[in-house]
């Protein structure tokens, strides 16, 4: 496994700055877009600071490792969402890390659990979810749903799905830094 030294709120924020450039995963939306587009409706919906922080960074493994439309184009699964959990987990607390490492695993759940979900996928996501493993069997549905934090990973992850919206007016990052400094940390 890779260790990293402890990053800083500053490091993510410039990994947030160069975001913007990046499409986000075969979507017509930057990278930054969507996580701005996350967080924010879990801050509308008064979801706890860290679920809106992980809203906020749950796809920050994209950025932290240069990954780009081009691996799902040659059906390559990134794994973004295990691969950023050692460099987040020197700042944020589990409540923040688990949900963010689950979040694909949920998606999974969600289109066994809920008929008309996959429907509601966009296309990206979908040619995604068959990299990850598919729709999750019954046993594997049932084994996710017993795990600390799948809750949240289902909330996150509605917030990922919804975070599509073209030319949506968002609070920028310095709004959520308070949140985010506010949890540096806790469990860490």
């Amino acid at each position: 496994m890779t260790t990293y030294q402890r990053p800083s709120i500053e490091q993510i924020r410039e990994l947030f700055v160069a975001a913007g450039a990046h499409l986000y995963g075969g979507e017509a939306i930057s990278q930054k877009e969507h996580s701005l587009q996350a967080a924010w409706f879990a801050e509308r919906n008064n979801e706890p600071d860290t679920l809106i922080a992980a809203c906020l960074l749950h796809d920050l493994g994209h950025v932290l490792f240069d990954e780009n439309d081009d691996q799902l184009k040659n059906g390559i699964d990134d794994r973004h969402q295990i691969r950023v959990i050692p460099y987040l987990s020197a700042l944020f607390p589990t409540e923040v890390t688990a949900p963010i490492s689950m979040h694909v695993d949920a998606k999974r759940y969600l289109c066994y659990a809920d008929s008309g979900y996959h429907r509601t996928l966009s296309a990206a996501s979908r040619t995604s979810l068959e990299l990850q493993g598919g729709v999750m069997l019954a046993e594997e549905a049932a084994k996710f749903l017993r795990a600390p934090f799948a809750q949240q990973a289902i909330a996150l992850r509605r917030y990922d799905d919804a975070a599509k919206v073209i030319g949506l007016e968002t609070p920028d990052f310095d709004h959520f830094l308070p949140r985010l400094h506010a949890m540096l940390g806790k469990d860490a």
